[in-house]
C-alpha cells in the first residue's frame, strides 16, 4: 500500500527533533503492537529525548521487527519484566482497544505512567475504574490523541484559537474520513466488542479536539448515529458515525467519521476541522491540501478581520506535546494534558457511542 494511504501505520517524524532532556534522563518502554500507532507514539517520545529501553509483544515476530527498527531497544521476556525495572518511567502501548484499560491498571499499579493509543477505553465501566486507579496510584493515564497532538497544523491551530485568532468560539466541525484497507486489518478491527464502536474509536480524537479548541470542560450529547452501509459481510464493523454536542460553555460541535476514504485520494483521509469564531473562521487541512502538486499536507486557512491567510505548517511547528509529556512525567506536572481532559474526552466519545447504540436498539 502507498505509505500516504496507510493510516494504520501513520507515524510522522519531526524534521528537527527538540529533545527536552539529556540522554538517559527519561526511560520508557513500548509494548503491545496491535496498532501501527505504536510507532508514532515511540517516535514522539524519542524525539523528545527519551530512551526506549524495552519492547514487548506476545507475538515474537512483531517484537523482533520492532527491536530491529529501533537500535538499542531490548526485547523483554515478559511484560512483567518491564514493570519490574525501576528505571522505566513510562510505558507506551497500542494493545487491542478492549485490553488497553486493564494493561493500564497493571502499569499504574507497578508505579509507571501509561501512554496508550486511542481509544483509551471501550466501556464506561473501564473509565470509572481508571479514575479509581489514578487516584489510588497518583500515576498518569494518558492517551495519544494524535489527530491533534501529532499533526503540526492541528497543534498550531489550537495555539491560534487559544490566542484569539477567530475570537470567541461558536462552533466546531470535525470531518474524519479514513481509509479502510480491509485486507490489512486484524480480526479485532471488525469485532465491535473489541474496538468499541466507531464513535469510541475514531471519535475519541474528535471529542478531544472539541474540548481543546473550545476550551471547555464538559458537554452534552444531543444526537449520535452509527451504521454499516457498505460492509454488510462484516456485521461488527461500523463504517459511518456522526454526533452533535453542546459544550458547557455553549459551543456547538458536530463530527462525521467514516471508513469511506475515496480510492483516488493521495492520503489516508482528508481530515478537516473548521472552527467558527465571532471574528473569524479557521480551517485545518490535516493530512492533505487537495489538488496541490507537489502534494502539500498540514495546512491552516484563516480568515479574520484583516483578510485571508494560508499557513503551511509541515516542518515548521514540530510536535511539542511529547516533550511536554516527558517533562510532566519527570516533574509531576500537567502541562501537556490534564488527566481530567483526557478522561472527559474519552467519556464524551463513550456517551455518544452509547446514545447511537441505544437508538439502533430501538429500530
Amino acid at each position: 500500500m502507498d505509505k500516504l494511504r496507510d493510516g494504520m501505520n501513520w507515524a510522522p517524524k519531526a524534521e528537527t527533533p527538540k529533545p527536552v532532556v539529556k540522554k538517559g534522563e527519561f526511560i520508557f518502554a513500548s509494548a503491545f503492537f496491535e496498532h501501527g500507532h505504536i510507532f508514532g507514539q515511540t517516535e514522539g517520545l524519542l524525539e523528545a529525548g527519551g530512551v526506549c529501553k524495552w519492547a514487548w509483544d506476545p507475538d515474537p515476530k512483531k517484537l523482533a521487527d520492532f527491536c530491529a527498527k529501533y537500535e538499542g531497544v531490548k526485547a523483554a521476556e515478559s511484560y512483567e519484566q518491564i514493570l519490574e525495572d525501576p528505571e522505566v518511567h513510562l510505558v507506551t502501548a497500542a494493545a487491542v482497544p478492549c485490553d488497553r484499560a486493564e494493561i493500564g491498571f497493571q502499569t499504574l499499579r507497578a508505579g509507571k505512567d501509561y501512554f496508550t493509543d486511542k481509544s483509551p477505553f471501550t466501556t464506561l465501566e473501564q473509565l470509572e475504574e481508571a479514575k479509581k486507579v489514578v487516584a489510588e496510584t497518583n500515576r498518569k493515564y494518558m492517551c495519544d490523541f494524535s489527530e491533534r497532538l501529532h499533526n503540526e497544523a492541528s497543534y498550531h491551530a489550537g495555539e491560534l484559537v487559544r490566542q484569539g485568532a477567530v475570537g470567541e468560539v461558536v462552533q466546531i466541525i470535525n470531518l474524519a474520513p479514513h481509509n479502510l484497507a480491509r485486507d490489512g486489518r486484524p480480526e479485532w478491527f471488525f469485532d465491535k466488542e473489541k474496538y468499541g464502536g466507531i464513535l469510541t474509536d475514531i471519535g475519541s480524537h474528535q471529542f478531544e479536539q472539541f474540548l481543546y479548541f473550545a476550551d471547555a470542560k464538559d458537554g452534552v450529547v444531543n444526537f449520535a448515529r452509527v451504521d454499516n452501509f457498505f460492509n454488510k459481510d462484516k456485521p461488527g464493523l461500523e463504517d459511518f458515525g456522526e454526533a452533535s454536542l453542546t459544550l458547557d460553555n455553549g459551543v456547538s460541535c458536530y463530527c462525521r467519521l467514516d471508513w469511506m476514504n475515496p480510492a483516488g485520494l493521495r492520503s489516508w483521509g482528508d481530515g478537516r476541522t473548521i472552527v467558527l469564531g465571532k471574528t473569524g473562521t479557521l480551517e485545518i487541512r490535516k493530512n492533505i491540501d487537495i489538488c496541490t502538486d507537489p502534494l502539500e499536507t498540514q495546512v491552516i486557512y484563516l480568515i479574520d478581520g484583516e483578510g485571508e491567510k494560508r499557513i503551511p505548517c509541515t516542518g515548521k511547528v514540530g510536535f511539542p506535546f511529547y516533550g511536554q509529556l516527558v517533562l510532566d512525567v519527570l516533574n509531576r506536572t500537567d502541562k501537556a494534558m490534564t488527566q481530567d481532559h483526557c478522561f472527559k474526552s474519552a467519556e464524551l466519545s463513550l456517551l455518544a457511542q452509547k446514545f447511537a447504540d441505544e437508538q439502533n436498539a430501538k429500530r
